[in-house]
């Protein structure tokens, strides 16, 4: 897939603590490029996994990429070895949502001051966070929890650095060997150094800042995207009632370069472990400082009440829903991943529950997860079980395989009510549906 090095990179050992999307993908890609790499998890079954190039996750190629490194990479329970033996540590555990939006650092926290105890014996060791959190984080929790577990001081007994991440999910392995930019923000020029030397292969823009400004534009990033989905899924309902196309219309500004076509598929709305999480985050971490983001706090509005418009387009072609069956196509947030964070399907699949219907689902990865939140609803081996009986079928995930549906594939559903919430269907195909903004 990728050349095993790349011309110019010093390779070091590396440790990782948190084995989730980003960690795992982190660690095998620098695996990859030739460093030794430790993956520090708390959770034995994702290390054994690991051991044995199993990725904890689904993205494509992570599977190929543990395999091939198999001797570069190690998952382990202990942090303390895996930190003494290595240069670098990233920290990527996860940053959850507090219930009013604020970001949870329990587990940054615990993992700084972990790190930090480990470094009491080491000489020199650079810090690196890559989970995503609010500006001053790191300069303010994370540094002064390494300093007081380590009793050393930062830019001299240890080195610390903001390394964000830009990876999407469903193309992660990618994003990570061909980035647009890679942003490193440090409290040192030697901590920096130390950090620029594994991306020195790389021919993007390496942005050197300060700590919070590499916090920022991870959170500046986000929400930009965030509210271009949202301003167009505003648009797309504006169309709906024209009759317009918006796909059209997107195709028609996207050509202009101030907006490009990226991010301008108006649909069933944004979901995932980052843009809702992030927005939430920004917006309380402003009101904190005393500012009011309304934008921001509109992007999310907007993207709540999108995917349940699905449900009143159902409505519309069944008043009475109670009695009736729906099938579900699509449960992951987007194609190419298991994650259901935050994923349109979860209120839609909840408002139709409500009404009395009988719910059917299919999705190629994501039904174990999804299993988690709903267990009384029926999860279907195929889509061909999923649809027949039914008597509308929403698609919520843009799965190539359900690219390649067509009129024969309908015929078993009761009543051919198609509502779809990604455009995937082709109307040469299916002459029969309709879209959430088209």
């Amino acid at each position: 897939m990728f050349k095993r090095a790349l011309n110019g990179i010093q390779f070091m050992n590396i440790s990782i603590v948190g084995t989730g999307y980003v960690g795992t993908v982190t660690g095998a890609c620098l695996a990859e490029l030739g460093n030794k790499v430790f993956l520090v998890d708390v959770i034995k079954e994702k290390v054994d996994k690991i051991n044995k190039g199993i990725p904890p996750i689904y993205e494509e190629g992570l599977e190929e990429l543990l395999k091939r490194n198999r001797e570069r990479i190690t998952a382990t329970l202990d942090l303390k070895e895996a930190v003494t033996n290595s240069d670098v540590t990233f920290i990527t555990v996860g940053t959850p949502s507090n219930p009013d939006g604020s970001i949870d650092l329990k587990c940054i926290k615990e993992s700084a001051e972990k790190i930090g105890a480990a470094l009491k014996e080491k000489e020199r060791h650079v810090v690196v966070v890559k989970s995503t959190v609010v500006p001053g984080t790191t300069e303010n929790v994370v540094v002064p929890a390494l300093e007081k577990a380590s009793g050393k001081k930062a830019g001299k007994g240890f080195g610390a650095v903001m390394n964000p991440e830009f990876l999407r999910e469903g193309k992660a392995i990618k994003d990570f060997m061909k980035p647009d930019r890679i942003v490193i923000g440090g409290l040192d020029e030697k901590s920096l150094d130390s950090v620029v030397k594994l991306y020195k292969g790389f021919s993007v823009p390496i942005l050197r800042t300060n700590l919070r400004t590499a916090e920022m534009i991870k959170y500046a990033a986000n929400a930009f995207l965030a509210a271009k989905i949202s301003l167009i899924n505003e648009i797309g309902n504006i169309c709906k009632k024209l009759g317009i196309d918006t796909y059209e219309v997107a195709e028609g500004i996207g050509h202009d370069k101030r907006i490009g076509r990226a991010f301008l598929d108006s649909g069933a709305g944004f979901g995932g472990s980052c843009f809702p999480k992030d927005v939430k985050a920004l917006i309380a971490k402003a009101k904190e400082l005393g500012y009011e983001p309304k934008i921001m706090e509109e992007v999310l509005e907007v993207n709540k009440k999108q995917p349940l418009k699905m449900v009143e387009l159902v409505k519309k072609r069944l008043p009475k829903l109670e009695g009736k069956t729906i099938a579900v196509l699509g449960l992951a947030f987007k194609a190419g991943t298991d994650d259901v964070r935050e994923s349109p399907a979860i209120p839609v699949i909840k408002s139709v529950l409500k009404e009395g219907v009988k719910v059917k689902v299919y999705d190629p990865e994501a039904m174990k997860n999804m299993k988690k939140i709903f267990q009384d609803i029926e999860y279907c081996k195929n889509l061909g079980e999923c649809l027949k009986g039914s008597d509308a079928c929403l698609i919520l995930t843009d799965w190539e395989e359900f690219k390649n549906l067509g009129d024969s594939d309908f015929s078993g559903m009761r009543n051919k009510i198609i509502i779809e919430g990604r455009k995937v269907l082709d109307k040469k195909k299916n002459g029969d549906f309709e879209g959430i903004t088209w």
